[in-house]
């Protein structure tokens, strides 16, 4: 049996990840798994200077210690020094990347060719494919303005007349985010004259999204939402982009690119020239992949 001790920042995405990594963990073994609450930045030190954790008091020892966000990276490392076990860190940590026993770092990052790294297909998710999904079933994911993109609310509602019209017998959902502006959502309610089941995201429950997403065939996504592409994609969906304007060319926008230029998305664009949307080359399983890196490594 592996113990797995998450070291958490409560952030939503960061949990997901290492919820995913777990879950594949469990897949694959028996695992015994305790999420801790990262420490403040000032308690971590001190505790790897003193060689003691506390939040691990009462726990058995590690096998492995799973951190993701800048503020688990030394809380792990504080873990690892008081108690043993392999320290594996989600995403580019911000310290030496040799600090760490692995690190999984996206392929937008430009990680580097070492023992200690495994480089993968956007972040890790818990996303999976279902055995309910629907033929008839499809999802729109809208997000909002990012660092990284502007949004055009006309522009969006076009592209859904689009599909709609060209879509009548798909049953559809759609589901906003935490982003997305107060003006574009009661656009978006107005869907629901048209068949569209608009679900906001205040009125959805945690996993909610997700799990429509393993239940549709189809899934669009505004291209700001990147979590939500790789999400789509490893839960098997075709998924297609919906176009908002951009500033500029980032890291993570040209790993979606990468991810058009090799089939696994359809750009709005694209679909509106040969009105296909087409299903991905193959399912992302990048959590698994990872858990069988993992486990050909270390495994008891």
């Amino acid at each position: 049996m592996l113990t797995l001790w998450l070291i958490t920042d409560n952030k939503p995405g960061h949990r997901s990840q290492l919820q995913g990594l777990a879950q594949a963990l469990a897949a694959r073994t028996t695992v015994e798994t305790h999420w801790i609450d990262a420490p403040a930045g000032r308690s971590a030190s001190w505790q790897f200077i003193s060689g003691r954790f506390p939040p691990g008091a009462g726990l058995p020892d590690p096998d492995l210690i799973l951190v993701a966000g800048h503020r688990t990276h030394l809380a792990g490392l504080a873990a690892r020094r008081a108690r043993g076990g392999k320290l594996i860190a989600l995403m580019r940590p911000s310290l030496p990347l040799g600090c760490f026993d692995l690190c999984v770092i996206p392929q937008h990052d430009n990680p580097p060719a070492r023992a200690n790294v495994v480089a993968t297909r956007g972040v890790l998710n818990t996303a999976r494919p279902s055995a309910e999904r629907e033929a008839d079933k499809g999802l729109f994911l809208i997000g909002g303005p990012s660092r990284h993109h502007g949004w055009d609310t006309p522009g969006l509602l076009a592209q859904l007349d689009a599909i709609l019209a060209a879509t009548p017998a798909m049953r559809w959902t759609l589901t906003t985010s935490r982003r997305t502006p107060a003006e574009t959502e009661t656009a978006l309610l107005a869907l629901r004259a048209r068949g569209v089941d608009v679900r906001p995201v205040r009125d959805t429950p945690p996993g909610w999204a997700m799990a429509q997403v393993a239940r549709s065939a189809q899934a669009w996504v505004t291209e700001d939402s990147v979590s939500m592409v790789y999400e789509s994609l490893t839960a098997g969906a075709a998924t297609g982009l919906l176009a908002v304007p951009r500033l500029g060319e980032s890291r993570i926008a040209m790993g979606v690119a990468q991810l058009q230029r090799e089939g696994f998305v359809t750009a709005f664009a694209d679909w509106e020239r040969d009105g296909i949307l087409r299903a991905p080359p193959t399912r992302l399983c990048e959590a698994d992949r990872v858990a069988e890196f993992v486990l050909s490594r270390w495994a008891q």
